[in-house]
């Protein structure tokens, strides 16, 4: 059974819980990540959440989320979940935004209450996505896709919408996005 990471709300790890039941209408903070990947023409592989998703089905996302087992790696967590969501190797992967936190309530009422920090990687593999996790991908040019989300023209997952205004911010182009400190990280984050 997989499990999320319970956090207090200096970042603290204070439990965990399975993930199949920690989203609900009082969803408690937990651990996350989110990772944003680049092919060889700096395109961005946007994704959508497969349309059986607890939470927030069907809605076009960042490349790739997911939750780190208890004590597991950030970044082995990541290249994990690109490799069963999308089939993908990557290289680069690095810490961007270290601090990110949000908490969005989907109609039906279920929460999503992360601290959720940001990556970037880069990849020349195809993604080949698993259809438990993710319907269909799309590559897209960064500046026009980052243009339409701040003007509101592209409807994207909440947390997107809000991480995207906070990458815009490091610079057009994500091979020079600057590193983000691991001493920033919530400290249940372990990242090597």
């Amino acid at each position: 059974m997989e499990q999320v990471v319970l956090l207090d709300e200096s970042g603290n790890a204070i439990g965990v819980e399975d993930k199949a039941t920690v989203h609900h209408r009082r969803t408690p903070l937990h651990l996350a990540f989110s990772c944003y990947v680049f092919n060889d023409r700096g395109e961005f592989l946007l994704t959508q959440r497969a349309h059986h998703k607890r939470t927030f089905p069907s809605v076009w996302t960042n490349t790739c989320c997911g939750h780190p087992a208890p004590a597991e790696d950030m970044k082995a967590a990541i290249i994990r979940r690109l490799g069963e969501e999308l089939g993908l190797t990557v290289h680069g992967l690095e810490l961007v935004l270290p601090g990110f936190q949000y908490r969005a309530t989907m109609p039906n009422g279920v929460v999503e209450n992360e601290k959720c920090p940001v990556f970037v990687a880069f990849t020349g593999s195809t993604p080949e996505p698993n259809p438990d996790e993710v319907a269909e991908t799309r590559w897209v040019d960064w500046a026009e896709f980052s243009s339409a989300v701040l003007a509101g023209e592209s409807e994207v997952s909440p947390w997107c919408s809000l991480q995207v205004r906070q990458l815009t911010e490091l610079g057009p182009e994500p091979a020079r996005w600057p590193k983000g400190s691991p001493a920033s990280l919530p400290p249940a984050a372990h990242v090597s």
